[in-house]
C-alpha cells in the first residue's frame, strides 16, 4: 500500500531472504529476527488526492493489547487473509476487537499466486467463523501455476497476472460487463466460461454490496489478489478510499457527561493511544503518537493536557514513515501525529485546546502471564525501576510493586511479550535481566466507593497487595479459587479486569 500511495519505491516482505528488503514498518530488531510484528507502527502518505494514515498492528495474539489501543484511532480496517490457510487464530481475535468497535472491515485474500482453496469455501469460511454478511469486490481467474488475474466486479475491470514480474503495476482493463467481447479475446475459453459461472453463482449466494452495512461492521467486501507480486492491492487500496468513512467521532467526557466529539468541531483534540521510547536508539528519544480528533492542528499551539491540567507548546510534531519523520506543520482530524517528549505524555491522555473533555475507551488489560523480574546487576535495582516504569508507560508490560517489598512482578498477555521485554531491557537500557516464577496467576485492579473499605482490604492481604506504576492498588490472586472467594468475601470492593488508561 506504501508502495501505490507513493511513500516507498520498492515494497517489503515479512519473512525475507538474502537481499530482499524488509517490511518497513518493521523497525525492532526482534521484529527483524523472528519475522513478526510486534509494535504497532504509523505511516503517512497520499493516494488519488487523499490522505492516508496506515497504521500496521501485530498480527499475533500475545500483542493484542496494542492492537486493540491501535484500533482505537482508526476508522476503518483491512482483515489480510492467506488463501491456502483461510482465517487463523490471531485473525479470529483481531476481528473480535475490531468487532468490539464497530470498525468496517475490508478483506484481502492474499497469495493467489500460490495453491489456495476454493473462493467459495473461503467466503463461507468468512461468514461462518466471523458472522459477519461477504459479498466479493473482485473474483479469481484460477489459482497457483493457473492464476490468470482477477476481475473487478465493482469496476468491471480485468486485471490480468504477469508472473515475474514483481515491480511492475498491472494496468487494467476496462470491460462492459462479463458479456464484453474483450474477455473472450484475453482469456482462454475454459476460464472465461468458469468465470462467469462462478460470478453468477456468487452473485445469487452473496448479498449485494450495502455502503451502510459496511460502515456498521455488518458486512466485508472481499478483493483476491498477490500483494508480493504488486498485484490486486491499488485496487484495494482505491476501495478503502472510495469506501472506507471519514474521520468518525470519538467517545468523550465532558463536564456535562458523555458527549462524542465530532470531527468537525473548530477546537482542535486528540488523544494518545501509543506511546514509544528509543525508535532510535542513538537519541533515547520518547514520542507520543496522538490521533488528531477534532480542529486544525498547527505546528507550535498551546494544548492542554487534561490528566495532569498542564499545557504544552508542541514545536516539532511530527508525521511518520516507520522510523523516518517529516516535521508536521498542520494536521486534521484523521491524522496521526508523534510528539517528542520526557514523560509527559501516557496512553490515554487528551489533549485539548478547548474545553475539559477526555476521550474514553482506552482500557488497559489485566495481564494473563505473572513473573518476578530480577535484574542480573543488584546495583542496577533503581535503572530497573526506571526502566520498568518506561515500558509499562509505554502499555508493553503492566508493573506492580507487592505492598510487602521483594521483587517487581511484571504482567503481560502472551509469552512472547516477556521475550520482547527481556530483549528491549538488554539493548536499550543495557539491563540483563531473568524472569522467575511468581506465587500469583491473576491480578486485579481495586476501586471501592469508601476508601476506608479498600484500606482494611490491604491490612487484612498484606501479601495479596500491590501498586501498578500509577500508584493504582492491585489484588494479586494465587489461583481462580483464591480470586473467586476473595470477591465473594468483599462485596463493596471492585476487582477490575479493566482499567480506563486515563
Amino acid at each position: 500500500m506504501l508502495l501505490f500511495g507513493g511513500a516507498i519505491q520498492l515494497a517489503g516482505e515479512v519473512k525475507v531472504r538474502g537481499e530482499r528488503r524488509r517490511v518497513r514498518s518493521d523497525w525492532m530488531a526482534v521484529e527483524r529476527e523472528r519475522g513478526i510484528s510486534v509494535s504497532s507502527a504509523v505511516m503517512s502518505f497520499e493516494h488519488e488526492g487523499l490522505a492516508f494514515n496506515l497504521l500496521d498492528t501485530p498480527g499475533h495474539q500475545d500483542f493484542s493489547e496494542d492492537t486493540y489501543r491501535t484500533l482505537t484511532a482508526v476508522d476503518s480496517a483491512v482483515m489480510v487473509l492467506d488463501a491456502a490457510k483461510g482465517i487463523e487464530e490471531q485473525t479470529r481475535k483481531l476481528f473480535e476487537v475490531c468487532r468490539l468497535r464497530d470498525v468496517p472491515i475490508i478483506t484481502f485474500v492474499n497469495k493467489l499466486d500460490r495453491e489456495a482453496r476454493d473462493p467459495f469455501d473461503l467466503l463461507d469460511e468468512i461468514e461462518q467463523s466471523l458472522a459477519v454478511d461477504v459479498t466479493p469486490a473482485s473474483w479469481p481467474i484460477g489459482m497457483g501455476r493457473d492464476f490468470l488475474g482477477t476481475y473487478d466486479l465493482f469496476a468491471d475491470a480485468l486485471l490480468l497476472f504477469e508472473r515475474a514480474v514483481h515491480d511492475r503495476v498491472t494496468e487494467p482493463v476496462r470491460c462492459n460487463g462479463l458479456v464484453d467481447p474483450e474477455l473472450a479475446r484475453r482469456l482462454p475459453k475454459a476460464a472465461l466460461a468458469k468465470l462467469r459461472d462462478e460470478v453468477e453463482m456468487a452473485k445469487g449466494l452473496c448479498p449485494r454490496f450495502d455502503l451502510e452495512a459496511y460502515r456498521e461492521g455488518h458486512l466485508t467486501p472481499v478483493y483476491f489478489g498477490s500483494a508480493l507480486n504488486n498485484f490486486g492491492v491499488r485496487e484495494l487500496l482505491r476501495g478503502v478510499g472510495e469506501l472506507a468513512p471519514p474521520p468518525r467521532p470519538q467517545p468523550a467526557q465532558g463536564t456535562n457527561g458523555p458527549r462524542p466529539i465530532s470531527p468537525d468541531e473548530p477546537d482542535v483534540a486528540g488523544f494518545v493511544f501509543k506511546v514509544q521510547a528509543n525508535i532510535d536508539p542513538q537519541h533515547r528519544d520518547r514520542i507520543a503518537f496522538v490521533r488528531i480528533a477534532s480542529g486544525r492542528f498547527q505546528r507550535g499551539m498551546k494544548l492542554k493536557n487534561i490528566r495532569t491540567g498542564r499545557v504544552m507548546s508542541v514545536q516539532a510534531p511530527v508525521f511518520f514513515l516507520a522510523r523516518e519523520r517529516n516535521l508536521a506543520e498542520e494536521a486534521w482530524p484523521g491524522d496521526i501525529i508523534g510528539i517528542p517528549n520526557h514523560g509527559s505524555l501516557r496512553i490515554g491522555d487528551t489533549l485539548t485546546e478547548g474545553e475539559a473533555i477526555r476521550i474514553t475507551g482506552i482500557p488497559n488489560f489485566a495481564p494473563e502471564i505473572l513473573r518476578r523480574v530480577k535484574v542480573e546487576d543488584p546495583m542496577k535495582s533503581k535503572h530497573l525501576k526506571h526502566a520498568l516504569g518506561q515500558l509499562a508507560e509505554e502499555g508493553v508490560t503492566r508493573v506492580f510493586k507487592p505492598l510487602s517489598g521483594g521483587d517487581w512482578i511484571v504482567g503481560v498477555v502472551g509469552p512472547l511479550q516477556l521475550d520482547v521485554l527481556t530483549a528491549r531491557l538488554a539493548a536499550e537500557y543495557d539491563l540483563p535481566t531473568r524472569f522467575d516464577g511468581a506465587p500469583y496467576q491473576a491480578a486485579r485492579w481495586l476501586d471501592a466507593d469508601d476508601r476506608a473499605e479498600l484500606e482494611r482490604f490491604r491490612i487484612k492481604n498484606p501479601s495479596a497487595s500491590a501498586e501498578d506504576h500509577d500508584g493504582v492498588p492491585v489484588f494479586l490472586a494465587r489461583n481462580a479459587w483464591d480470586l473467586r472467594t476473595t470477591i465473594e468475601e468483599w462485596p463493596q470492593i471492585r476487582f477490575n479486569e479493566t482499567r480506563e488508561q486515563n
